[in-house]
């Protein structure tokens, strides 16, 4: 009989050491190597065995390719993000922050399903606790009554997880969560990085080799990462990250990793007591209702993977108080805007260095968009020079280190988009013009190629 062998993981990034190290040498995290066992002594087979025999490599020219049919849901938000719906055998981690909706979310999914099989596997609340909840997002699901082929299993063990698959046939599998499941063949806590790494690869061979659609619901750390190895985003086609903040309403669901389409989408939802409702227009809630023209407020359009939309930015600048000017960010990276306010005060004169800038981008939002540079450094002066924006102009470029504006992809999905929700005017860059049709515009499209030159446009 074969010895027990354990070994020493990471319990930051799943790195495996022979022995116990201070200091991980991948991640450089202190006193993070945990003692697991790593094999009992007996044959640790696959839980899920494969019907086929092995496989053998075939010339990829006698490959047969079809066009994979998608389980469109219900949802049309979870369809963008997963690139047009569901892909059978797709192993799908959902990852966020505690009580940020993950089993809202999937239960809303599954139980709008219509005839899809579906089991939902918990292994945090009881069987009373999910249905309480079904009941409360009754109103929110979308035929508006649960549907019977819903089966719910309160379970923790792979191994009886699989018995109940092989019973039911279910044609959608939803965890949760992985850090909860704990497999046999592995001698360690449920949640450790062997738990976690073992009961990812069973279902990634169930999911791949019966073509069933399988969901993870995971934990994630507290600097925002998925717990457990790193090697767990790796394994599975597809991670989308639940987002928001728990005292706001909107939620955002981000593609990070997609095999089966873009990685940068993302959907929006609204938390409301019955449920989340999709948001198919996010623009309109992101831009405020004023009743007057505010100083420092501007509206930028940016891109989210395929989608445009226009944000507010809000700029507040005032005098210091103290000895060293603050700078305070929001929704925008921090360096990125000291770069354009050294870029107002080198190239355009204005006295910045001695204030202290403040900057939101509304609704919850991050601006990565490099588009939303412009509306940034016009809201920037308007509050300077205390002289208010009209709502009814928005801008899209980038600003250079030199002063100049720079053109930015996709600029007519922007300006349609801008004309749809009703501005008159959107400034561009002149570089722009060469891919542009203006001809199919109504709204007035201004082309600049110097922040001087929409100074003295917007301000006079």
């Amino acid at each position: 009989m074969a010895k027990t062998k354990s070994a020493y993981f990471c319990q930051s990034c799943g790195y495996e050491s022979p022995k116990w190290l201070g200091k991980c040498p991948a991640c450089n995290q202190w006193n993070t190597f945990v003692e697991e066992v790593v094999s009992k002594g007996e044959n640790s087979s696959a839980n899920w065995k494969a019907a086929n025999g092995p496989s053998r490599p075939s010339p990829i020219q006698a490959i047969e390719y079809q066009e994979e049919s998608r389980f469109v849901t219900p949802d049309s938000e979870f369809n963008r993000v997963l690139g047009g719906g569901i892909v059978p055998g797709s192993l799908v981690l959902i990852g966020g922050e505690p009580g940020i909706g993950k089993s809202t979310l999937m239960l809303q999914l599954t139980m709008g399903m219509g005839s899809l099989k579906v089991l939902y596997v918990s292994g945090e609340e009881s069987e009373q606790q999910i249905k309480m909840r079904a009941e409360r997002l009754k109103p929110a699901a979308f035929n508006g009554e649960i549907q019977s082929n819903v089966y719910i299993l309160t379970e923790t063990s792979t191994q009886n997880i699989f018995k109940q698959v092989e019973a039911l046939h279910p044609q959608l599998l939803v965890i949760d969560s992985i850090q909860t499941l704990s497999s046999s063949f592995v001698d360690s806590a449920p949640g450790s990085v062997s738990q976690v790494r073992e009961c990812t690869a069973e279902l990634m061979r169930f999911a791949k080799e019966s073509a069933t659609p399988v969901f993870l619901i995971g934990h994630i750390t507290k600097d925002g990462s998925i717990a457990g190895p790193k090697i767990l985003e790796h394994m599975v086609d597809t991670v989308l990250q639940f987002e928001g903040d728990r005292h706001h309403m909107y939620r955002i669901l981000r593609s990070v990793k997609n095999r089966f389409g873009a990685s940068s989408e993302l959907g929006i939802y609204e938390m409301q007591g019955s449920g989340l409702r999709e948001v198919s227009n996010p623009s309109e809630i992101l831009l405020s209702q004023r009743d007057e023209e505010l100083t420092g407020i501007t509206i930028s359009a940016m891109l989210e993977g395929m989608r445009p939309m226009l944000i507010e930015t809000q700029a507040l600048v005032s005098p210091s108080a103290y000895g060293t000017p603050q700078r305070s960010a929001t929704g925008f990276d921090t360096r990125r805007m000291n770069m354009l306010l050294a870029v107002l005060e080198k190239r355009c004169g204005f006295r910045i260095s001695v204030k202290d800038v403040f900057l939101n981008i509304a609704g919850g939002l991050r601006a990565e968009d490099p588009a939303a540079d412009l509306g940034i450094v016009v809201a920037v002066i308007s509050s300077h020079e205390e002289i208010a924006v009209s709502s009814k102009i928005c801008f899209a470029a980038e600003v250079g280190l030199s002063g100049e504006i720079r053109a930015v992809n996709r600029i007519e999905q922007r300006i349609a988009e801008a004309q749809r929700l009703g501005f008159s005017q959107i400034y561009v860059s002149k570089y722009n013009q060469k891919s542009m049709d203006l001809s199919r515009f109504d709204i007035d499209v201004v082309p600049v190629s110097k922040i001087e030159e929409v100074f003295h446009a917007i301000f006079g």
